[in-house]
């Protein structure tokens, strides 16, 4: 278990599908993340869980819980590259009532204390849609910047938005985590 100020997170279990299950349909979560086009049954979710579950060198999948352990959400690094070290973050708090309240800043701030300390990852970087206002200031907060952008790539509520590319150096979120 990785702990933080005001969050643990730990590896995720069977008994975690409930509770994604009350986040996983609700649009106002998931138009956040880039792979939940259309609703997904319990059926797809235990598949999904399952594959997580499986320990993978270039996945670790975490859940995101209180210091009382509620269930907030899950937080990933994916894509780990052994080689150039490196790895891309991504997060959801399916609870909305923990919005906004710096869990999701103390998650990444942990998980970012072990992908730089105890993996010796050099850079995570994430994308995030423009119109993620509350990810955006959050990634800032934990050190990430801009550092691309790809035009009018993701089409939500009949518009298209830019998919912003954000990353943090190793060196720059030992500085800015003292």
């Amino acid at each position: 278990m990785l702990e933080g100020k005001l969050v643990n997170l730990r590896p995720i279990e069977k008994k975690d599908l409930e509770e994604m299950m009350k986040w996983i349909n609700d649009q106002e979560v998931t138009h956040y993340l880039s792979n939940f086009l259309y609703p997904i049954s319990q059926a797809d979710e235990e598949e999904f869980l399952e594959r997580m579950m499986r320990h993978k060198d270039t996945e670790k999948d975490l859940v995101i819980e209180t210091k009382a352990r509620s269930y907030l959400g899950q937080i990933s690094l994916r894509k780990i590259d052994r080689k150039n070290k490196d790895a891309e973050l991504g997060i959801v708090i399916g609870h909305k009532d923990y919005w906004d309240k710096g869990y999701g800043t103390d998650a990444i701030k942990t998980l970012l204390r072990y992908a730089f300390g105890q993996l010796n990852l050099s850079k995570v970087y994430l994308q995030v849609f423009e119109y993620n206002q509350r990810g955006i200031h959050c990634y800032k907060k934990c050190g990430f910047k801009e550092e691309d952008r790809l035009k009018k790539e993701q089409f939500y509520d009949g518009k298209y938005y830019d998919v912003i590319l954000m990353e943090v150096r190793k060196e720059e979120f030992e500085k800015m985590d003292k």
